[in-house]
């Protein structure tokens, strides 16, 4: 059986992190109707009750509870030049370690270019420009992880 406490099942937690660690994923989220659960190696597991509400760390954890960020910044999640990120992975700013950034701000890009990588289950995936114009802000810095619908980019 399954144990919980306060609505949340530890059972499906324990499995999340059996999964983190089968597959070498750095970070986990599942979504059920109000709940979010997402669980990553960076920190502790975080819970989230959608669609923003306070973190929740288990009682018995003598660990510190972690803060969630869930929201970006309101005047790049209201922008409409934002590119936003298409999937949940870890961002990358050029193609290898070392290597100089797709972009810079200041930068003036084309339509198709690539703006950065995104890693998603050992998967690299360049992010292409949605129109041509100049980098005015780089939200994201690299190798950090991003969720679905994250301000990137503002492309003006």
């Amino acid at each position: 059986m399954s144990e919980k406490k306060n609505g949340i099942d530890k059972g499906l937690i324990r499995d999340l992190a059996n999964i983190l660690n089968d597959t070498d994923l750095t970070e986990i989220e599942v979504e059920q109707d109000d709940l979010r659960i997402r669980v990553s190696r960076a920190g502790t597991p975080q819970y989230v009750q959608a669609p923003i509400a306070p973190a929740f760390a288990p009682a018995a954890s003598a660990a510190a509870a972690v803060p969630v960020a869930v929201a970006a910044p309101a005047a790049a999640a209201d922008n409409k030049n934002a590119v936003t990120a298409p999937m949940v992975g870890t961002i990358y700013l050029a193609p290898a370690p070392g290597s100089r950034a797709f972009i810079e701000v200041g930068a003036t890009v084309k339509e198709g270019q690539t703006l950065l990588i995104i890693e998603a289950m050992k998967t690299m995936n360049q992010i292409p420009s949605p129109r041509s114009g100049k980098v005015t802000e780089i939200l994201v810095n690299d190798a950090q992880p991003v969720e679905y619908g994250q301000p990137l980019v503002i492309i003006e």
